[in-house]
């Protein structure tokens, strides 16, 4: 049988690193970044240090994967503001601290401030080392999440391997925002009442909760194919990677407008958390491509063949996921 479960041992690691996240301060984390950007990874780093995160290696050890992907999940929750999946994804074969995965033009990636060596891969599998780009002004960080324009140096092209891992992780990441953002829109529609009773007693906005909850349930699913797809080390990883990177991009864009919408106005204002949420959720659904280019790119890598699923060309052995 397939099992595209996280064990249960890597359900308790994310359990523990959001606890360790809320310990180091929760839904301050980002304002306290923005308020002293140079200072923002000395908010996560040890947190997660002391769990043992940064000696995870996700390409050696299933259990590893896992526990990487429910840690980057964790990271998504608060709206950590600090490239976790990034770190966790870095190479075997090279002395860097991180791996981001940068479009052919215009490559960013949000490094902004941090320090070690980092490399880049393409979508390609082209493998670069990188340098950020300093912005300009002290409040740069406010209007643009820590995202800074990269410099290349090429490196080599082993770069394929790196790329499933590189699109997977954010995407966990993206995911631990959507949890949360449809828990804050619960929570507030419970607590909020209009006419005598409950926003949640709205059909109409039972409706729009049902919506954002199947895109998120959705996305759930295929980032624990997409992870179980690494795992097996299949062919069509990568196209995995990229079928789940685009499923979440549009649950995204459901997930946040159902939550800025129950919010009201409110819900664009720094003193809402669905507020800071959507805010860094920015990049992870820009970066390395938006909606359209990543649709466009995986259009043209399946061709007329489609997604490859449980049943294509190089079936896995067993029955179907669990």
């Amino acid at each position: 049988m397939i099992e595209i479960e996280l064990s249960e041992e890597a359900q308790e690691y994310g359990r523990q690193a959001q606890r360790a996240l809320e310990a180091a301060g929760g839904d301050l984390l980002a304002q306290r970044a923005e308020a002293d950007p140079a200072g923002r990874a000395a908010l996560v780093e040890p947190a997660l240090a002391e769990l043992g995160a940064w000696d995870l290696d996700p390409r050696g050890d299933a259990d590893e994967l896992e526990a990487a992907a429910a840690l980057c999940r964790s990271a998504g929750w608060w709206a950590a503001p600090y490239p976790v999946a990034e770190r966790v994804s870095r190479p075997r074969d090279l002395d860097a601290v991180g791996l981001v995965v940068v479009a052919g033009r215009n490559p960013a990636a949000p490094v902004l401030g941090l320090d070690g060596r980092w490399v880049a891969v393409d979508l390609a599998g082209r493998r670069s080392w990188t340098t950020a780009r300093r912005a300009d002004g002290a409040s740069a960080s406010r209007h643009d999440a820590f995202v800074a324009a990269l410099d290349l140096q090429a490196l080599d092209d082993e770069g394929a391997a790196d790329l499933a891992l590189g699109l997977v992780l954010p995407c966990w990441t993206l995911l631990g925002m959507l949890d949360r953002a449809l828990d804050l829109a619960a929570r507030h529609v419970q607590e909020r009442e209009q006419f005598g009773q409950p926003l949640a007693g709205f059909q109409s906005v039972q409706f729009q909760l049902t919506d954002a909850e199947v895109e998120r349930a959705g996305v759930e699913m295929l980032a624990r194919y997409a992870l179980w797809s690494i795992q097996a080390d299949r062919p069509e990883a990568v196209d995995d990677a990229l079928a789940l990177r685009l499923a979440a991009i549009e649950a995204a864009e459901v997930v946040f407008r159902v939550g800025h919408q129950l919010h009201g106005a409110s819900g664009f204002c720094d003193e809402t958390t669905i507020s800071w949420l959507s805010r860094y959720s920015q990049p992870l659904r820009r970066l390395p491509l938006g909606r359209s280019a990543t649709q466009a790119l995986l259009a043209d890598r399946l061709g007329r063949a489609g997604l490859a699923g449980l049943f294509g060309p190089n079936p896995p052995t067993g029955s179907a996921p669990t």
